[in-house]
């Protein structure tokens, strides 16, 4: 390996290392802050909702299917359906959306 891997893989574990070890040491005390409280709360969320997203869109052949899979699932999900409904009916939307634009 050359130094470049070396220094690459230093330098991966340093930021991840910090990363994990600064909150132990700077935050003593609990979070009175409702802003921090509440952007803390809402980052995992938006980081699933980052990864997830583009992925819906590139899983599928043609994007428009995948497209259209996210609104049908946003409907349904947004009038009660659970997570098992709308996963199938995405899956579906996506079969029936690829055969009629492919």
């Amino acid at each position: 390996m050359t130094l470049y891997t070396y220094l690459a893989i230093f330098t991966a574990f340093f930021v991840s290392y910090l990363i994990r070890i600064l909150p132990l040491t700077l935050i003593r005390r609990p979070i009175k802050n409702k802003f921090i409280k509440s952007f803390l709360y809402y980052v995992p969320y938006v980081t699933l909702a980052v990864m997830t997203f583009p992925a819906i869109v590139d899983a599928t052949q043609t994007p428009l299917a995948g497209i259209l899979a996210l609104i049908a699932g946003i409907l349904l999900s947004y009038f009660g359906a659970g997570l098992f409904p709308v996963s199938c009916a995405c899956c579906a939307v996506v079969l029936v959306s690829e055969f009629f634009l492919v």
